[in-house]
């Protein structure tokens, strides 16, 4: 195992290694194809290097257990504003997420759909490529770009690009209260219209999910009298889909955007979980088809994002025909992963694209190699 103490270490390590290298943070989130290799353990890269809470700008070192991070903004009533999943209680692994994990594999929750992606508060990103050359792209303001933007380009990239030693983030205030807005009952074609009218309303939704069991749930978030005045008008813009209820007791507002975001009701249950990006009109018609097969979902983001647990062993992707969209899996064995493909293709031109830019900042394949395919 290598652990770099610093940028210069991680550098002289990448630049020496005679062999391909597994990139890890916590350890949380084995997310990817497997991947062989010599550990390259990025913890040691840890630490604050700048909080300007005027500013709402955050500088750390990849290796910053994401707790610190949350505990460092809560002193100061702010926090990330994507929302990252916790892996463990899906994948059953332990230790702590650092943000240099959650970067890599651009980790965004349920409210994504109105603050945006992880890639979107990156301000600035420093990482090494795979000839252990230092690269830092972007800086602590938001601007344009010209040229390659390496800081969207590294979110996402799961360490097969360069292994990244800083990010710069942009972070938000705490909302001084939230309600959830709940709707019963409804089938998922009728949740997810339901879902569709109220983030096409004026009334600033911040998450829009469906459980299949029955229960669709909204989020509002705000001042005070914002969230009280938005959340009633909501409940009667969307009488004609049935009664609904405002949940406005904090603790069981968090609690149930905590189970969707960390999919809780899939902890400790048998079988394969995928994840399934489509159009929302789309999110039923695909939910259909897996839920046919005997498996369960759980719609996000407006039933753009279908998670579904499925038998172990279903290819999720067979049963996307005349659908566009992109399925990976999240959780399954590894011979599923190696018969499948963690990722799939997204067509010859991505995957070219793709190819090329590995080729580029990785030319001897030794940062995470074969982890997307």
């Amino acid at each position: 195992m290598i652990k770099p103490k610093d940028e210069i270490e991680l550098a002289e390590a990448i630049a020496a290694t005679n062999g391909p290298l597994r990139i890890t943070g916590g350890g949380t989130r084995p997310l990817g194809n497997p991947v062989d290799g010599t550990v390259l353990d990025m913890t040691g890269l840890t630490g604050v290097h700048l909080y300007e809470p005027g500013a709402l700008t955050l500088v750390v070192g990849a290796g910053t257990p994401l707790a610190e991070i949350d505990a460092l903004l809560a002193g100061e009533n702010q926090r990330l504003a994507f929302e990252p999943m916790d892996h463990r209680g899906l994948l059953g692994t332990k230790g702590a997420s650092t943000i240099g994990g959650v970067v890599a594999a651009n980790i965004s929750g349920p409210r994504r759909i109105q603050s945006g992606a992880c890639r979107d508060f990156l301000l600035g990103v420093r990482f090494v490529d795979g000839t252990g050359t230092i690269l830092k792209n972007g800086g602590r303001v938001m601007k344009n770009v010209t040229g390659y933007d390496l800081v969207k380009l590294m979110a996402g990239s799961f360490g097969t690009l360069g292994a990244i030693s800083e990010v710069s983030l942009k972070v938000l205030p705490v909302a001084e209260t939230q309600a959830v807005v709940l709707l019963e009952g409804l089938e998922d074609q009728t949740a997810i219209a339901a879902l569709s009218s109220a983030l096409g309303s004026p009334f600033d939704v911040t998450g829009a999910a469906h459980f299949a069991a029955g229960l669709t749930i909204i989020r509002l978030e705000g001042f005070n009298d914002s969230v009280s005045y938005r959340a009633k008008a909501l409940c009667a813009a969307l009488s004609g889909f049935g009664a609904c209820q405002i949940e406005t007791d904090q603790s069981q507002a968090s609690q149930l955007w905590q189970e969707v975001r960390d999919l809780k009701a899939f902890h400790d249950v048998p079988g394969d979980v995928w994840r399934i990006s489509v159009k929302p009109s789309d999110g039923p018609e695909i939910g259909g088809r897996l839920r046919s097969l005997g498996g369960q979902v759980i719609y996000d983001w407006g039933g753009g994002l279908v998670r579904a647990l499925l038998p172990e062993g279903t290819d999720a992707r067979a049963h996307m025909t005349g659908l566009k969209g992109h399925a990976r899996i999240e959780r399954a064995p590894d011979s599923v992963k190696q018969q499948f493909g963690v990722f799939g293709s997204e067509g010859p031109v991505i995957d070219q694209i793709a190819a090329g830019l590995r080729a580029k900042f990785d030319p001897r394949g030794i940062l995470n190699s074969g982890l997307m395919g």
